[in-house]
């Protein structure tokens, strides 16, 4: 049976090297390519991100690449965000009082976490996830991996509409509830990395190499 061929998305971003050393340990053929017909192609598509909002986003713009995920999200082909790469997937980002477009795939803002606790979030953190989920399949009393200052800590989607359909949002605390993964159709996402989440990030990334 063929591997499935996963792409880490390569627009500068820091550490991308560990997020294809684990998706190859959980069976995906991987390339670290920014060439605009192998992201379309692609059974998967992975989005790193270390690094501010704003810096992210217009790295990310600088090589077109908020058009490709959109063409694979509208074509139904699947695509996962980590850490800024969840966080751009929202409206917006305001660090530091500067405000900063996001994608828009889905409502909310990224903002500072409290500042009665420490900053940046970095450690194991468990999280809640949400019923049904793929990516926590098995691993549902995990915990994961974040290092992370802003996050989203509202969810602007009305889930009682059509909860069949309705996007399956995880949470974690730290300080305040906050988004650590949202799972909608072809687009997935986590606030933290699995990569360096050990056994329990492997599975999630594992359940989402199983789901392409």
């Amino acid at each position: 049976m063929a591997k499935p061929e996963v792409v880490v998305l390569d627009y500068g971003s820091g550490n991308v090297h560990s997020a294809v050393r684990a998706l190859e340990r959980v069976g995906a053929q991987v390339t670290l390519t920014r060439d605009t017909q192998q992201v379309l192609d692609a059974d998967g598509l992975v989005v790193p991100g270390v690094g501010a909002f704003a810096a992210v986003m217009e790295a990310l713009t600088s090589i077109d690449a908020p058009r490709w995920i959109g063409r694979r999200v509208a074509g139904g082909r699947p695509v996962l965000g980590i850490c800024v790469g969840h966080q751009i997937l929202f409206e917006r980002g305001v660090e530091h009082g500067i405000a900063a477009e996001g994608m828009g795939e889905w409502p909310g803002e990224v903002t500072a976490l409290p500042q009665d606790v420490v900053v940046p979030h970095m450690g194991w953190n468990t999280v809640r996830p949400a019923r049904d989920s793929v990516l926590f399949d098995g691993i549902e009393d995990e915990r994961f991996y974040f290092v992370h200052s802003y996050a989203v800590q509202e969810w602007g989607f009305d889930q009682t509409v059509d909860a069949m359909s309705a996007p399956k949002v995880t949470w974690s605390h730290h300080g305040a509830d906050f988004i650590a993964a949202v799972e909608n159709g072809p687009l997935a996402a986590t606030q933290f990395h699995p990569e360096k989440s050990g056994d329990a990030g492997m599975q999630l990334l594992k359940n989402w190499i199983e789901s392409l």
